[in-house]
């Protein structure tokens, strides 16, 4: 049996196995570890994953999504073509694409996996994520939160006792900070903070709307195919910037009648808000682990994201020391999670780890509000467990009826920090039949246990009969009954992938037809007729003569990539 590590990211998704005594990363089809999580879809509903996808999403944005991660756990509805999909059918063929890959690679079927998440995932988006899984055919053997799976990759548990570790995980979409401690063979979280709304994405959003700014231009003038294309080149300009302090852009709108300077230090002032987002749950979770920036060892960079030169620096000036990034931050996510893949199986090379995590909100109960008098502020915030707990923990409170002859206590479950439930999130209702009586004489005993995937399950006890119950949450917005992950799964599973073996040269076409969308006059010429060259050396089916053709043609395609800036 093997167990793999997977890593689905906002921007990119990658996967592991431990085996040989050591974690190694698994090539997806075009020979990348990393997968851009982009999904296309043909008017034919053949379904395209990764770097094609990517290539795909400038000339046909209305057939491809991406950043589905954000919308991870919601009800949200993301139109691809004419036809609708949930978050989790989108993941599912991401996950799909990396379960075939890591098949191929390791040459064997693969059906349960390591699933990380970020630390700040809440208890809705954890089971959307695990529903992803299950449509791909996939069985989730645990969810590891993103930092703590950094934290192994990195060798946490390797260090001096007693040392503290703060990671910083900046993605494309979510933002993760944990502080944790190795002591006695415990690598234990202390503090999670974060934001689900904050990663690499919106630093190159501010550069969009700074671009269009320069040329007088807004998002709303342009149309999809040349919006796709701001964002492709912005996205360069964003990675240049971190060695470059001024770069000239050339023409490539219509609109853009002259070349556009972009420089290090205008970046900088346009992110200035972003940055202030950092800062805020890193101070957060200083505060709930007790702990200063004196007193820690050590300052881990994971996520791609980190690689902005203006995060390090500010990072470095936060804290007076330079952050350790020795690997490589897209990838050390999976690394973590296909050493604990290899965990789970008891690999003999591996020393037996003891982790622990923690609750990253609070969860409890609403709870009648006594002085709501107009009925428009609702009921209070009960917590159960609070911020930052260790888990696995399972802790109870007890209500009691507040009318005479109540038929049932409806508890509303909620997790967050807020007073108010309404500011919280709903993670689901249940409701707990009792003996009518006077208010106040039933009683009902509710047990919330949360465990070390982050998952809710919910116990309750009616004093008076001794009935008991026990309730995994499932009606929730955003997570899928089984039923409906059946019927994701069954409709899923009739969707056509492209053949593997003519991924590669189907990738080298799509990026072929967005530089030929995006040239004019003699550079649209040039591009034209290398791409049927290629074309009708990919009809000749020659292998030798493809591949040639095909390290030919993806250098002059680099040639035009780099042109722009």
């Amino acid at each position: 049996m093997t167990i793999i590590g997977i890593d689905l990211g906002t921007t990119n998704s990658a996967c592991s196995v431990w085996r040989e005594g050591r974690v190694q990363m698994i090539p997806n089809r075009l020979g990348d570890v990393l997968t851009p999580s982009v999904v296309h879809i043909s008017d034919a509903e053949i379904v395209s994953v990764g770097k094609t996808a990517n290539e795909k999403r400038i000339l046909e944005p209305d057939r491809t999504a991406s950043l589905v991660k954000r919308y991870m756990g919601t009800d949200r509805k993301i139109s691809v073509g004419d036809r609708h999909y949930t978050p989790s059918e989108l993941s599912a063929f991401i996950l799909r694409s990396l379960k075939e890959d890591a098949e191929v690679y390791l040459e064997q079927a693969v059906s349960e996996i390591v699933l990380s998440v970020p630390a700040y995932f809440n208890d809705v988006q954890r089971k959307a994520s695990v529903s992803s899984a299950n449509m791909a055919g996939l069985e989730v053997r645990r969810l590891i939160n993103e930092p703590t799976a950094a934290a192994i990759a990195y060798g946490l548990h390797e260090k001096p006792e007693n040392t503290h570790f703060m990671v910083l995980d900046l993605g494309g979409g979510t933002f993760d900070v944990s502080i944790m401690e190795y002591f006695d063979g415990v690598l234990e979280v202390h503090s999670s903070a974060g934001d689900n709304f904050l990663g690499g994405e919106d630093f190159l959003e501010a550069l969009v709307l700074k671009y269009l700014d320069k040329i007088n231009s807004s998002k709303d003038d342009l149309g999809k195919n040349d919006l796709s294309r701001v964002y492709k080149t912005m996205e360069m300009v964003k990675r240049e910037l971190n060695s470059n302090e001024k770069l000239t852009i050339q023409p490539f709108l219509s609109n853009q009648p002259a070349t556009v300077e972009m420089d290090y230090n205008e970046f900088e002032e346009v992110t200035e808000s972003l940055m202030q987002r950092v800062r805020l749950p890193i101070e957060t979770a200083l505060r709930d682990s007790n702990l200063e920036p004196n007193d820690l060892n050590e300052i881990l960079l994971v996520g791609g994201s980190t690689r902005m030169k203006l995060f390090r620096k500010a990072v470095t000036k936060m804290f007076r020391r330079m952050p350790s990034a020795n690997l490589n931050p897209d990838e050390v996510v999976a690394m973590g999670a296909g050493i604990q893949a290899g965990l789970l199986l008891r690999d003999a090379a591996l020393e037996d780890i003891v982790l622990t995590d923690v609750s990253p909100y609070s969860l409890g109960t609403g709870i009648l509000n006594e002085n709501d008098n107009t009925g428009t502020v609702g009921d209070i915030f009960d917590p159960i467990i609070e911020r930052n707990t260790t888990v696995p923990v399972s802790l109870e409170k007890t209500y009691s009826s507040v009318v005479d002859n109540q038929a049932s206590l409806m508890f509303a479950v909620f997790q967050g920090e807020s007073r108010l439930v309404k500011n919280n999130i709903s993670i689901g209702t249940l409701e707990v039949r009792i003996p009518k009586n006077k208010a106040g004489l039933e009683t009902v005993t509710i047990r919330f246990s949360y465990d070390v995937s982050g998952l809710l399950e919910v116990d309750t006890h009616v004093v008076s009969t001794g009935e008991k119950h026990n309730i995994v949450i499932q009606n929730s917005s955003g997570i899928l009954s089984d039923k409906q992950i059946e019927i994701s799964k069954e409709k899923l599973s009739k969707m056509k992938f492209h053949p593997r073996d003519e991924e590669i040269n189907r990738e080298l076409v799509a990026r072929a037809e967005r530089l030929y969308e995006g040239r004019l006059r003699e550079q649209r010429s040039i591009i034209r007729d290398y791409l049927s060259q290629f074309e009708s050396i990919l009809e000749s089916q020659v292998e030798e003569e493809i591949k040639t053709a095909r390290r030919e043609f993806e250098t002059i395609l680099k040639q035009f990539e780099h042109e722009l800036l």
